[in-house]
């Protein structure tokens, strides 16, 4: 693993009309053209609708995604793009095709063809690894279904590993296993686990996706104080933060 990839580690997405008659010139409030004025409600039914139709696809990720005040005794904090593995999918270029989606799931990169992405890197001990978390939305129906689906066949091309590359930055897989995701009751989860050797030790990683609606949400874990001091780890999603962030997508 790179110095890049390390440093990150250890630093661990109508228009609103007045409803109100015209009324006649005495200010009664007769129909116009047979419509009722409108209540209150409705008033209030169709404002709501004009601010949910108004919300950007990344400000509606922003609210999603979860906070420090959710996840009591974690810093949850913006990656540095400076230590980045890649800043952008177009950047990593995968020594087997079928590997891409894997290696932009456990590099906090966007899956599929993504309308807005936001990452989150969540730590409460760094001796214990961090958890990252990478919020996806879709635009087009049934986009963030395939994004899964491909991470999913993914798993079946590339269980003996594959390289990962991006400027100067490589990370090379030993092994992907599918494993059995954690989230219950999700329209749909993959989960893996993932070995790299660094300086001749082993480390394993564990990676889950899940998708809500439109919305797809990646879960990477990682130790790399354990990887940095060249002992071996076996770093486990962090349940605390699995069970907050499924919870705010529904």
């Amino acid at each position: 693993m790179k110095r890049a990839t390390l440093a990150l580690t250890l630093l661990s997405a109508l228009s609103l009309t007045t409803l109100t008659a015209c009324g006649g010139d005495d200010g009664s409030d007769a129909t116009t053209a047979g419509k009722p004025k409108a209540t209150t409600s409705q008033a209030k039914e169709a404002k709501e609708a004009k601010e949910a139709k108004e919300v950007s696809p990344a400000e509606r990720l922003a609210k999603l995604m979860v906070t420090k005040a959710e996840v009591t005794g974690y810093n949850v904090e913006k990656p540095d793009p400076e230590y980045a593995f890649a800043t952008s999918p177009d950047q990593v270029t995968i020594d087997k095709t079928a590997c891409v989606p894997l290696a932009l799931a456990m590099n906090q990169l966007p899956l599929g063809d993504a309308t807005a992405d936001l990452t989150r890197n969540l730590t409460k001990n760094l001796s214990e690894g961090s958890t990252s978390i990478t919020l996806a939305t879709y635009a087009t129906e049934g986009k963030a279904e395939a994004a899964l689906t491909g991470l999913e066949k993914a798993l079946d091309a590339c269980g003996k590993g594959f390289t990962a590359k991006a400027g100067k930055n490589s990370s090379t897989y030993d092994s992907v296993t599918a494993e059995k995701p954690r989230t219950a009751g999700a329209p749909g989860s993959v989960a893996f686990a993932s070995t790299m050797t660094y300086k001749g030790v082993t480390h394993t990683m564990h990676t889950e996706a899940v998708r809500n609606g439109d919305t797809l949400a990646v879960y990477f874990a990682v130790n790399g104080m354990a990887i940095y001091q060249h002992q071996q780890s076996d770093t486990k999603l962090q349940a605390a933060v699995l069970t907050a962030q499924n919870a705010k997508l529904g």
